[in-house]
């Protein structure tokens, strides 16, 4: 079982109240569990196109600066030695079923934000660290997986926390602890503040979380505005009020891909889309979400990138109405040049979905973030 962290003996129980669960390198640690030859190797999970991106690396691999979303061109020139293998989404989907199954088992509220992360609710329970540790090693036993979990009084405490350590990590935090701990660390650790949003920060010269918790709050407004501005100094010293399965205000998802040779007819243009229209309501069944507006964007060969979007009376996450919607927008808009990429969006997001017409829901997540407008 993994030591607890230095600071863990100061933050009480009762000021540990959300938990964040992240199953270690989870693509790699399910395709470890099928090539158990490759353990202790480089292993890079990406696709094979000329456009591939790296879907994620294993910590070896980590080590020669290969990460998630970059080119998988640019991750052989890294690192010559790794093995790549294709990504298998149906296995990780049915893996992170099962992942996602033990931990509601364990508490009652869970909000799953990827196939393989959740934030646990921990009030009411009697032993915050003792109930996570059981997880952790049920989880294990069960799954031979690893996960790294974080501990704190809120979302961005327990988010940052998790990711301390990996893998492995067990981390528990209050809020003054976190501010301490990470003072030096640069804004981008922090949920909500993008590399766009941090790159203006450090044109500001505030390249630090406690450069940013102290910047004057006129200098966030002039560039920022006002709400923006008050937020980046509040999650910069690690203040946070959204509760465990609260719905997101920034409330859209999409699927896109890029393609690796440009789509030159509509036929395999509309089976993309149609592909891809499933796999978001898939996801969006899983977090029991609907929306009013479908949206598509694509790309042309010469970069040029065109959205068009058509709002319904009612929120849906039909699987058929949101691929038909889709392929009504492609069709209309007609691209006169050959496409690189196709995506496809449902805004307007509504967690109750009571009304909305909906199908069996799957087991498929993607990846969250707590929102924070840039």
């Amino acid at each position: 079982m993994p030591p607890l962290a230095a600071t863990d003996p100061r933050a009480r129980d009762d000021e540990l109240r959300v938990a964040h669960l992240d199953a270690d390198a989870f693509y790699v640690s399910i395709e470890l569990l099928r090539h158990p030859e490759l353990r202790g190797k480089p292993v890079v999970v990406a696709g094979s196109g000329p456009r591939a991106v790296v879907t994620t690396a294993s910590y070896e691999a980590r080590r020669h600066g290969v990460g998630s979303a970059i080119p998988a061109a640019r991750a052989r020139r890294l690192c010559p030695q790794a093995v790549f293998l294709p990504p298998d989404f149906r296995a990780y989907r049915e893996v992170s079923a099962r992942l996602m199954q033990m931990v509601r088992s364990h508490v009652e509220t869970v909000e799953v934000v990827g196939l393989d992360e959740a934030y646990v609710d921990l009030e009411g329970l009697y032993s915050p660290r003792a109930a996570m540790r059981r997880l952790v090693v049920e989880i294990e036993r069960l799954l031979r997986l690893t996960c790294s979990v974080g501990l704190g009084p809120n979302k961005l405490v327990a988010k940052v926390a998790s990711d301390a350590e990996k893998p492995a990590g067990f981390v528990a935090l209050t809020r003054e602890q976190a501010c301490a701990r990470f003072a030096s660390s640069p804004p981008g650790i922090v949920p909500g503040i993008g590399p766009k949003t941090a790159a203006r920060l450090a044109a500001l010269n505030l390249k630090t979380l406690a450069s940013l918790a102290a910047a004057p709050h006129e200098l966030l407004t002039a560039h920022f505005g006002p709400n923006m501005g008050r937020e980046l100094a509040r999650r910069a010293r690690f203040e946070h009020d959204g509760a465990v399965g609260t719905p997101h205000k920034v409330a859209s998802e999409s699927r896109e891909r890029t393609f690796d040779t440009d789509l030159h007819e509509p036929q395999p243009m509309r089976e993309a889309l149609a592909r891809m229209a499933g796999e978001l309501c898939d996801s969006l069944a899983t977090h029991r979400c609907a929306g009013r507006t479908i949206g598509i964007k694509v790309r042309l060969d010469d970069f040029t990138t065109v959205t068009r979007a058509r709002t319904l009376p009612e929120a849906t996450r039909d699987p058929r109405l949101v691929c038909d919607v889709a392929l009504e927008l492609l069709d209309r808009y007609a691209p006169p040049r050959p496409v690189r990429l196709l995506g496809v969006r449902v805004a307007g997001l509504s967690a109750d979905a009571t009304h909305a017409r909906e199908a069996p829901a799957p087991a498929s997540e993607p990846a969250r973030q707590l929102g924070l407008p840039v």
